[in-house]
């Protein structure tokens, strides 16, 4: 696999005159999204809707990659939830491809073609692979696989941006691996997409262990982990009066210990005042009331999301209706990428 070529990992660019394709989505496994989820992905996205020709996907097929912990009514309701809070957000289906992975069989048919084409070593040394597998006594072969599913998911849609934490740009490395290996055996085929790490994606930390991102399997475990997009505002301010900070009452952020920059940031990001302006305001009042400033935002910021994403969920059949528009206009695309696909393989009609 190549190292990291700069020349495909590029910041996100603020004077774009054209609208590339990107493409990205989210597993609905171990709940509903977290603030961390919204600010380091949602928010971009509908920032981003009018200069991009954007796909968007609920990839639930990902979520059976350890078939143990999925139970089917849970993962059907959450996947459903996922798509709401998609729109809730603030994503427009009038102005963005939106669906939900599994509604396409091109994903599955795709996924098996790459992975004859994928040399094992490739996905052995996957970090997230390892990591996961060395803390079970057993993984089923999805685990080992599943980056060439998420290999198919951007490459069916001729994407050429995938918006990505660092932590995911080696999955679109691979990615790029996969289709530079397969147009060599088979003729130009694939467009070869490239990570761009977002410029201003805020990095939200647990609010019970600051050293850590949120993550949606903790907090569907351990209350006050994460900040739910769906959390009641009793909840909220449970879990942010809660929140880890320090035995001082620094508000300076590079002063601060880290569950202080956290709280900072979360208030900075969401009121959109300058880091100093944040500093200032609750400069030698403690943390309390730095607490109590970032409940008031998260409760506001939060309120049109859930009011939008309970209307949605009251009318089901309109969300449904949705997501089927959604999957014929993803097919519209996948089609015939994978039709290229298993012509150049010689399979097929």
């Amino acid at each position: 696999m190549s190292v990291t070529d700069p020349a495909l990992v590029a910041p996100a660019s603020d004077g774009a005159t054209s609208r590339p394709r990107v493409f990205s989505g989210m597993k609905p496994t171990d709940g509903v999204l977290h603030l961390g989820n919204y600010l380091g992905a949602l928010r971009g996205w509908v920032a981003h809707q009018d200069e991009r020709d954007s796909v968007f996907c609920v990839v639930d097929l990902h979520a059976l990659t350890v078939p143990e912990a999925v139970d089917p009514s849970v993962l059907r309701s959450t996947t459903r939830a996922i798509a709401a809070l998609y729109f809730a957000c603030g994503l427009d289906p009038e102005r963005n491809v939106v669906f939900v992975q599994s509604h396409l069989t091109e994903h599955a048919e795709c996924t098996w073609i790459l992975n004859c084409v994928t040399p094992l070593g490739w996905l052995h040394r996957m970090t997230q692979f390892k990591a996961q597998a060395e803390a079970r006594e057993s993984v089923g072969s999805g685990l080992l696989t599943y980056p060439v599913l998420q290999a198919a998911d951007i490459l069916l849609y001729d994407t050429e941006v995938v918006p990505v934490g660092e932590d995911q740009v080696q999955h679109v490395e691979l990615t790029r691996d996969v289709a530079v290996r397969f147009n060599r055996l088979f003729g130009d085929t694939f467009v070869l997409p490239r990570a761009v790490i977002p410029k201003a994606a805020a990095r939200v930390m647990a609010l019970d262990d600051p050293t850590a991102k949120m993550s949606k399997s903790i907090a569907a475990e351990r209350a006050g982990h994460a900040i739910g997009l769906l959390d009641s505002p009793a909840v909220l301010k449970k879990s942010i009066m809660s929140a880890v900070t320090d035995s001082g009452r620094e508000t300076r952020f590079e002063q601060a210990g880290p569950g202080v920059r956290n709280l900072l940031t979360i208030y900075q990001v969401l009121s959109n005042e300058p880091m100093a302006a944040a500093e200032a305001r609750f400069e030698g009042q403690g943390y309390g009331a730095l607490k109590k400033g970032v409940l008031e935002l998260v409760v506001e910021t939060l309120a049109p999301i859930q009011a939008r994403y309970t209307e949605l969920m009251r009318e089901p059949a309109e969300l449904d209706a949705i997501l089927a528009r959604g999957a014929e206009q993803a097919r519209a695309i996948a089609a015939p990428v994978l039709a290229r696909v298993k012509a150049a393989v010689g399979v097929g009609a």
